[in-house]
């Protein structure tokens, strides 16, 4: 099974909000997130993805997962590219 390791950031909030997580499934991960069923820190916020990764195994996107939940440099990075692909 493929999973993704996904960073999504908040629309047009009051709060510059990111979130790491990951799934087998990123349309309807994303679709939870923006309809309050997703995790416990994104309710009340509609997101956008900003970036994937896709990973072989569970293993895998989980590790990476945590080290990218961890490193905030990073994720900072991935979301001003983000935003000067939009601009």
């Amino acid at each position: 099974m493929i999973y993704y390791v996904y960073l999504i950031k908040t629309i047009n909030g009051l709060k510059n909000k990111s979130y790491v997580g990951f799934t087998n499934n990123i349309k309807n991960r994303i679709d939870k997130h923006n309809s309050n069923k997703g995790a416990k820190a994104t309710k009340g916020y509609k997101w956008e993805l900003v970036y994937k990764k896709r990973f072989i195994n569970k293993s895998k996107a989980m590790s990476f997962e945590y080290k990218l939940k961890k490193n905030r440099i990073k994720r900072n990075i991935l979301i001003n590219a983000h935003n000067k692909k939009q601009n």
